[in-house]
């Protein structure tokens, strides 16, 4: 049996405090990967009922711009959240159904791309999305058109 996530300490360390709705925001997240907005105000609404939905939000970017969850967005979907942090990890999206997994580095150090021009910037993370049909999707017959 894993211990327990010590979130708060978590959040201690990133020089946030410790309330409830940010713990509770922390649990969703980790429970949930690559969930949206709505699922982890649903997720949280389960253990603090008078908990708003703007708290959610305000949390969620709190936590983001700490770097104790990453925001994605790949086109056309909604942002989703995740706990997997500061490792420049990259994602595969399903184009039917949306799912979302992770996707390591292929080859080489964070950023695991070297842009052939950085036009003197100094690159410090590089962002993949590989589009595609997941196993379920690929694998079911193509919708009759009417």
């Amino acid at each position: 049996m894993s211990p327990t996530p010590d979130y708060a300490g978590q959040l201690r360390a990133a020089a946030l405090r410790a309330t409830r709705p940010r713990v509770a925001v922390m649990g969703a997240v980790h429970a949930l990967p690559h969930a949206d907005t709505e699922s982890i105000y649903t997720a949280v609404r389960l253990e603090l009922p008078d908990v708003s939905r703007q708290a959610v939000y305000d949390v969620l970017h709190a936590l983001t711009a700490a770097q104790l969850v990453r925001r994605i967005q790949p086109a056309g979907f909604v942002a989703r959240y995740e706990s997997r942090v500061g490792d420049n990890h990259h994602h595969v999206v399903c184009r039917s159904c949306g799912t979302i997994a992770d996707v390591d580095c292929s080859v080489g150090e964070a950023p695991c791309l070297t842009a052939s021009d950085d036009n003197g910037f100094d690159v410090d993370e590089a962002e993949v999305i590989y589009w595609g049909l997941c196993p379920t999707c690929s694998s079911s017959p193509p919708p009759l058109d009417p």
